[in-house]
């Protein structure tokens, strides 16, 4: 057998070979996923409905970047962190209108990476109402604000903080919750509609972007007693 000849049987059996893997490759998988999937309550117009997005997926484009995009009817849908990789968080916030009162709002999210689609519907009741809680919440937040900045200045957390804050699961009694979010941090805030000496609150912290579950929380068993805040266990997943 020449040279040429015994060559040209090697390529084609690389040929062969390269073919045959790649049919037998798995194809690329791609999913997102959202938390939470529902709320723990209804909304109200004006509330600022916050969901988790993450993806994961196997195959070559992998490290390739999702776009994440969302719709809902009658509402403002922002997305902060549009464009993520596994182990990057973005938000979707969606905002009832006036028009969403006594409805549903159902909730589309795409993501989109490369050739790859995956899509998730989430949906929560619009109630009427409006966020009576926002000047307490604020003053309930600055208890915890000096403490942290002395006692956790890693969290970069002081009184020149800029915060928004939105109201969350406004039909829940006892015990009343909020949300602030700095560029850095997300903060859950609840407290014990009660008397001393139950008047605790509790704050809650996430790392924007990076982190699903909050990784820091602290409490004041009694606003009314001056109490000092104190670490706690973080609880397990963030409150909407």
């Amino acid at each position: 057998m020449s040279k040429k000849k015994l060559a040209g049987i090697i390529i084609g059996c690389i040929v062969v070979v390269i073919v045959i893997v790649a049919i037998n490759r798995p194809p690329p998988t791609f999913r997102i996923n959202v938390i939470p999937e529902q709320l723990r309550g209804p909304s109200i117009a004006g509330q600022h409905c916050v969901f988790l997005v993450t993806i994961t997926g196997e195959g070559q484009e992998n490290q390739l970047p999702a776009r994440i995009s969302a719709k809902a009817p009658d509402a403002e849908v922002v997305i902060y962190q549009q464009d993520i990789v596994e182990g990057q968080v973005a938000e979707v916030v969606v905002i009832p209108a006036q028009a969403s009162i006594n409805k549903t709002i159902e909730v589309i999210i795409t993501g989109n990476r490369s050739s790859l689609i995956d899509e998730k519907v989430v949906s929560f009741d619009v109630v009427e109402g409006e966020d009576g809680l926002q000047e307490y919440a604020v003053e309930v937040f600055d208890r915890f604000v000096p403490w942290l900045a002395t006692n956790h200045p890693e969290l970069g957390i002081t009184d020149d903080t800029e915060w928004n804050g939105t109201i969350v699961s406004p039909e829940w009694l006892v015990v009343s919750h909020y949300l602030f979010f700095s560029e850095e941090w997300e903060v859950h805030i609840s407290w014990h509609v009660t008397i001393p000496p139950y008047d605790w609150a509790r704050i809650d912290l996430r790392h924007r972007f990076d982190e699903l579950e909050p990784s820091y929380a602290f409490e004041i068993s009694s606003l009314d007693a001056n109490s000092e805040p104190v670490p706690i266990e973080p609880p397990e997943s963030v409150w909407r």
